[in-house]
């Protein structure tokens, strides 16, 4: 392998290590890694991307539950949904917002 060639992998190298090394270190802080969502506004498809556990099925009667009986006053009355447990609550607790 010729010294140009070498000398090229080598920096691709060392950049490449430094971009991933330095990823988390640019990351803007206070940032939440998860998403947060209003349960009595958010849709259907909202509401199957920010909360685990819960997909188009288990949305759809979130959407017609709230629809049919109101807005949700806590975390805990999604509890009525059928399909969500309290181990979907609890698990998503820090990203269910109601107001």
């Amino acid at each position: 392998m010729s010294s140009r060639i070498s000398s090229m992998l080598k920096a691709l190298v060392l950049a490449l290590t430094l971009g991933f090394l330095s990823g988390p270190a640019l990351a803007e802080p206070g940032i939440d890694a998860h998403p947060v969502v209003n349960i009595n506004q958010a849709g259907e498809e909202e509401l199957a991307e920010a909360l685990d556990g819960v997909g188009s099925v288990t949305a759809k009667a979130i959407v017609e539950y709230r629809r049919e009986n109101g807005a949700f006053d806590s975390p805990e009355a999604l509890g009525q949904v059928a399909g969500v447990g309290p181990a979907t609550i609890e698990n998503n607790r820090e990203r269910i917002r109601t107001d």
